[in-house]
């Protein structure tokens, strides 16, 4: 049985992509949406502007050596606007980032990352702005984002994070891993299962194996 997880803290060095209403199709272009399943699109992320700095003879931050690994994503204002694709935070969590922090967020993209357990926090400008500044200075330093007293901290710096008390809610308690929270109660949906008319055996004989995971 799969228990939901929680996600009470992320820790890791960050990395900062500057700019203000970064869209969903610049986060990942639309030509990788034709994939069957989301499994390779943290390579992709960027590409369009990473491919246009590489020809100039420049490095996107992704493609510093420095920022390779980084678990935190220091953003802009208006981040994930555009379209409602979910590949956009998929596209994020795969490159290998577990937190996004930036001045505000498109709402459909904070909830597609909420569901896939990418917490998005916000902080004030001039605070986004420091952490900014930290990451592209001291790449090595080590970041804390806590979940549960809004924070992010680093050395000597201290962020204050805003979250709604809903997304705070549901990382904390798991809330978030809908499919988690679904095989937790596997008695009760096999139950229901067995109830709907429109379901082969063969379904409900599924359902029933799945209990003693």
């Amino acid at each position: 049985m799969t228990s939901p997880t929680r996600i009470e803290r992320i820790s890791g060095r960050a990395v900062a992509v500057r700019g203000a209403d970064l869209d969903t199709d610049r986060i990942i272009p639309a030509r990788f949406l034709k994939a069957v399943t989301f499994d390779g699109l943290g390579t992709h992320l960027f590409e369009d502007d990473r491919r246009a700095l590489a020809e100039r003879g420049s490095r996107h931050p992704l493609d510093e050596p420095a920022h390779q690994g980084a678990r935190i994503l220091v953003t802009g204002g208006n981040f994930g606007c555009g379209s409602s694709r979910e590949h956009a935070p998929q596209a994020i969590w795969r490159w290998g980032i577990r937190a996004v922090i930036g001045e505000s967020f498109a709402e459909i993209f904070f909830g597609n990352s909420l569901m896939i357990g990418l917490p998005c926090f916000t902080a004030a400008a001039d605070d986004v702005e420091r952490l900014r500044r930290q990451s592209e200075a001291h790449s090595a330093l080590e970041w804390t984002v806590d979940v549960a007293s809004l924070t992010a901290m680093a050395a000597d710096l201290r962020v204050s994070l805003r979250m709604p008390p809903s997304a705070q809610a549901a990382l904390l308690s798991g809330g978030w891993d809908a499919t988690a929270l679904l095989r937790e109660d596997t008695p009760e949906f096999a139950t229901t299962v067995a109830r709907l008319p429109y379901l082969t055996k063969r379904d409900t004989d599924f359902t029933r194996s799945r209990e003693g995971e």
